[in-house]
């Protein structure tokens, strides 16, 4: 059977642009040699976050009193990480369920298996020769290796952390990036003694240094320990050395930035210098006809970002007029407070020879978040002084993963800070920062 398109890995990226190239009637064949959903869906995004989600709620039970609540003995409140891994697994089976639904439901073939790539064209799944209009490679990436004298079996990969019974006391997490925020304040939350090994000074790159600096703090004054050390010296006997620093260590977890899995291939294709499959303006491969999608590209390593591409590539190969902007994505931190971002960082404005006006407007001067008892936190609108257009937004807040929608919109449509002013946002409610934000812009906000 010949399919109008092929795609290799079912995860953000390739299994949302199955469902799309369903949905626009292109016969698609879906090979998955894993699980459908991918990384995110199986061990990252989803199952993490719902664990963290439960530290933040044992952490919250904590302030019981405040809220008016009595009669919780606290020496009694234990956090019972097999029930929350039990609870994660069963929202991952059932969006699972779903996905696997919706390929069904839009004619998508399921393939299991490894693919090897033949050439345009061509693709061979246990040796079974698979021919298509177009192949759409989304095979995602895997995590760096730990660097320095300690075996494989000393390290739990993030894939595997679900499968433990129970979390020692001494942790070492490394790496950089959303992930090792968000896991280290959670086992922190649930009690853990926490130390986090830096390659250098910042635990995320791909956000503005404030947001960055603030991070650093928080988790800083919730004692979590940073070391920065290129790698591991030695760990042996429950001692971990790095950096001329002994560090009590029970448990290793590598949250390493990722690289890109390369799909076998008999035709070569072209790889950036970090190696990762290089794609031009259409996510064209260096072969005609061959495209990728997602975490392999090198593009983002941003689930909605690789869902933006899978469906962008399948409007491409449909010949229907894409309006993604491929380049205007939300960077989201679930730590707590959360923190978001969409746009221009202030440093790479700056660099870009932009003047930029920066209006902030506080979660301490909002009724909502006082009343939530969530009020830390602020908005910062980075815009053009002349016309006032909005080049960056970034939040800091208990729900900023979800208000940063808003600003997506706005940059969007190239909405200005007057646009985002003269928004009638609803009382109470933590969205009415935008608007203070906004008249912020020319020294006017209300409540400040």
């Amino acid at each position: 059977m010949k399919y109008d398109v092929i795609i290799i890995g079912a995860g953000p990226a390739g299994y949302v642009a199955a469902i799309r190239a369903g949905q626009v009637g292109l016969k698609t064949a879906l090979i998955e040699k894993k699980h459908v959903g991918g990384m995110c869906l199986n061990w990252g995004c989803v199952p993490t976050k719902a664990i963290i989600e439960s530290g933040k709620f044992f952490r919250r039970l904590q302030k019981a009193e405040e809220f008016g609540i009595s009669g919780i003995d606290q020496k009694k409140i234990v956090f019972d990480w097999e029930q929350a891994t039990k609870r994660a697994g069963k929202i991952v089976n059932r969006l699972t369920k779903g996905i696997e639904y919706l390929l069904k439901k839009n004619g998508v073939d399921i393939i299991e298996g490894t693919a090897i790539i033949n050439g345009k064209g061509s693709v061979s799944v246990n040796n079974r020769l698979i021919e298509g209009e177009n192949i759409v490679i989304a095979t995602g990436s895997y995590p760096i290796k730990v660097e320095g004298n300690v075996a494989a079996e000393d390290i739990v990969e993030i894939e595997n952390l679900f499968s433990l019974k129970e979390i020692p006391t001494h942790l070492v997490l490394t790496g950089h990036g959303p992930t090792v925020a968000e896991m280290a304040q959670f086992f922190a939350f649930i009690g853990r003694k926490v130390t986090v090994l830096l390659s250098d000074d910042f635990i995320i790159h791909d956000c503005d240094r404030f947001l960055s600096e603030y991070l650093f703090k928080k988790l800083q004054s919730e004692k979590i320990t940073f070391i920065k050390a290129q790698k591991i010296d030695s760990f042996e006997k429950g001692i971990l050395n790095a950096a001329g620093e002994e560090i009590k260590c029970d448990l290793i977890i590598n949250c390493n930035y990722r690289k890109a899995i390369v799909p076998d291939s008999k035709a070569e294709l072209e790889l950036t210098d970090d190696g990762f499959i290089k794609t031009d303006d259409n996510l064209q491969t260096s072969i005609e006809g061959i495209y990728a999608i997602g975490d392999v590209n090198g593009r983002s390593y941003l689930a909605h970002a690789a869902s933006a591409q899978g469906i962008w590539v399948i409007n491409h190969l449909k010949g229907i007029q894409n309006n993604l902007n491929l380049r205007l994505y939300p960077l989201n931190i679930y730590t707590s407070p959360e923190i978001a971002q969409i746009g221009h960082s202030q440093s790479e404005l700056q660099e870009m020879g932009f003047e930029i006006k920066i209006s902030e407007f506080p979660l301490t001067a909002n009724a909502k978040a006082l009343s939530e008892g969530n009020n830390e936190g602020l908005i910062r609108i980075l815009s053009e002084p002349k016309y006032g257009q909005v080049l960056g937004v970034q939040i800091i807040a208990e729900n900023a993963t979800d208000l940063i929608a808003e600003a997506s919109v706005y940059m969007q449509f190239e909405a200005t800070v007057f646009d985002i002013a003269q928004t009638i946002h609803a009382h109470p409610t933590i969205s009415e920062i935008f608007t203070e934000a906004g008249f912020d812009a020319f020294d006017k906000a209300i409540h400040k």
